[in-house]
């Protein structure tokens, strides 16, 4: 009996994803327990953010690619809106606008943008599988551009990022040709100047603290320089689980969030990260492996942007943390202490699932 329902309940669980996302957590837990100071508190919000995130994954999982498709476009509508009421109404905290406030609780709509966009793009470009020409890929860019424009309005530059990327990829895999992708890079490039002044007195910051973080060691550059610190002196085997001096000596801030993987590399060292590199290529390599077996357009585009997008999350805030990248705000998935971005990370592998398992369903 019991056995019948674990059968039931893991149907439509991709059985290789699962193992390395649940790998990935634990190893999380163990860095998050010496980031947090030992804290069995955080340990603890961290299980249940997990434990949560899992019930959203399994539920999306259990929803067929086909209702997926049908509820793309009211999803999209509805998470447009509530970052209009956002931008309206929205509570401010830290400088910022980014949370709804519904009275019973409050909601942070970017969030749901990073599902909403690229099943959008990818239920337009499923009605147009013949071949889509230009003004297709023009209406698709709108439909990008319109969400990404009021995110980074909040400011949110590091969602606005993910949420950039996720509609990318549905553009380029839905066949944007490669002369326009160049041409989009040299104008982007050519208008930096009109961009700069644009840009928040912070985010103009980053970017310079990126060039040269001993310019403000002690206030802008202080994150970038103490996490390039913490991941030299892991060394190649690190210094052992809880011994990382950066982070239990309190140098190192964000150590739970934005930069637990400089703890992690402390710690852990260069072998430490190769085997979490190992598992987060293991994920997209499956993940590149059920888009490319995807029985529609609109699976095949879906599975592919959620892949790519998670590489995107995980090479921006390694990046970002060994001093390649600006500081953007983006944690490390399945690594980093937090709730939202659990639940949106493992939603996404439920889709990814769904469109696995149920095309095993239909080809049977």
């Amino acid at each position: 009996m019991i056995s019948k329902l674990l059968k039931s309940l893991g149907k439509h669980i991709d059985s290789f994803l699962m193992t390395c996302l649940l790998l990935t957590m634990l190893v999380g837990l163990f860095v998050l327990y010496s980031a947090s100071g030992q804290s069995f508190e955080r340990l603890y919000a961290q299980c249940i953010n997990i434990i949560v995130a899992l019930g959203f994954m399994w539920g999306a999982a259990n929803i067929g690619p086909t209702k997926l498709e049908r509820i793309a476009l009211p999803l999209y509508v509805i998470g447009v809106l509530l970052l209009i009421a956002v931008a309206l109404f929205g509570s401010i905290s830290h400088g910022a606008r980014r949370w709804l406030n519904l009275g019973v609780m409050q909601i942070q709509p970017s969030e749901i943008m990073r599902i909403a966009m690229p099943m959008m793009l990818a239920f337009y470009f499923s009605k147009r599988e013949s071949k889509p020409v230009l003004a297709d890929f023009a209406i698709g860019g709108l439909l990008l551009v319109v969400p990404v424009m009021l995110i980074m309005k909040q400011p949110d530059l590091g969602t606005a990022l993910l949420v950039a990327a996720s509609g990318f990829y549905i553009l380029f895999l839905a066949g944007l040709s490669w002369k326009w992708l160049v041409g989009g890079i040299v104008l982007f490039a050519a208008s930096t100047p009109i961009l700069w002044p644009l840009l928040h007195d912070y985010q103009r910051r980053r970017i310079e603290i990126l060039l040269d973080p001993t310019q403000d060691p002690l206030g802008a550059g202080y994150h970038t320089i103490q996490a390039i610190i913490a991941l030299g002196s892991g060394g190649i085997a690190g210094k052992g689980w809880l011994n990382g001096t950066q982070a239990q000596l309190d140098f190192l801030p964000e150590r739970t969030t934005d930069f637990i993987f400089a703890v992690f590399g402390e710690e852990f060292g260069l072998l430490g990260i190769l085997l979490l590199l190992l598992l987060f290529s293991l994920m997209i390599m499956r993940g590149l492996v059920i888009a490319s077996q995807a029985q529609s357009t609109f699976s095949r585009l879906l599975a592919g942007s959620i892949t790519l997008t998670f590489f995107t999350y995980v090479f921006v805030n390694m990046g970002m943390v060994s001093g390649i990248l600006p500081v953007v705000g983006v944690p490390l998935p399945l690594v980093s202490y937090g709730g939202t971005s659990m639940v949106t990370i493992l939603l996404s592998f439920g889709i990814l699932m769904s469109i696995q398992t149920h095309k095993n369903l239909v080809a049977n």
